[in-house]
C-alpha cells in the first residue's frame, strides 16, 4: 500500500495578550482549530482535516505551531487558520490569531524555513536596538540557540516529494 502524503503547516501564535502563549497547549489548540474547521467547512470539511490531523509540535515560549494533516485536505486547513480567533485555557479566553509561515512536505523541510526566518526576525530585532547593552542581550541570545533536539527528533519522519 502506498504511502500516505503529508503537509505540515508551520504557524506562529499572535496575541496581545502575554497570557496567552502561556496557557497554549497542543489539545486546546487542536481543539480550536478543528473548531474553526467545522465552522468554516461543515461535517464534511471536518471529517477531511480530521484524518491524521495532530499538532505535532508546539513551543508555547515562542508561540511556533507545527501542525499535520493529509496532503489533500491542507487547503481545507490553511483556509479555515484565520478564523481561529481566541484560545481557550481553564475558564479564560485570550484573544489571538494564527500567522502561517511556511506549508512544507516534512518537518525537516519546516525545520530550515524556521531556522532562516527567525534569523530575519532577530537581525530586525538588532537594527531596531537602541542601547548597546539591548544589542549584547539579544547576540548572547543568538549564541545560545542550539538545534541538537530537533536535528535528533526529526529522524523518523515521513518522507514525501517537496513543498507546494
Amino acid at each position: 500500500h502506498a504511502a500516505l502524503s503529508l503537509r505540515y503547516v508551520l504557524c506562529e501564535v499572535v496575541s496581545e495578550d502575554p497570557r496567552c502563549r502561556q496557557c497554549i497547549e497542543d489539545r486546546t489548540l487542536g481543539l480550536a482549530v478543528r473548531d474553526a474547521i467545522a465552522r468554516v467547512h461543515g461535517d464534511y470539511g471536518l471529517a477531511c482535516c480530521s484524518i491524521s490531523f495532530t499538532v505535532k509540535y508546539l513551543n508555547a515560549y515562542t508561540g511556533t505551531v507545527l501542525l499535520r494533516c493529509r496532503k489533500d485536505s491542507y487547503r481545507l486547513l490553511c483556509s479555515a487558520l484565520p478564523f481561529v480567533r481566541y484560545l481557550e485555557s481553564r475558564a479564560q479566553c485570550y484573544p489571538c490569531f494564527l500567522n502561517t509561515l511556511h506549508v512544507g512536505g516534512t518537518i525537516r523541510t519546516c525545520q530550515k524555513f524556521l531556522i532562516q526566518y527567525n534569523r530575519t526576525q532577530l537581525l530586525r530585532l538588532l537594527q531596531n536596538c537602541t542601547t548597546e547593552e539591548e544589542r549584547q542581550c539579544i547576540q548572547k541570545s543568538v549564541l545560545s540557540c542550539s538545534l541538537t533536539e530537533e536535528q535528533s527528533q526529526s529522524g523518523g519522519e515521513e518522507e514525501d516529494d517537496g513543498t507546494e
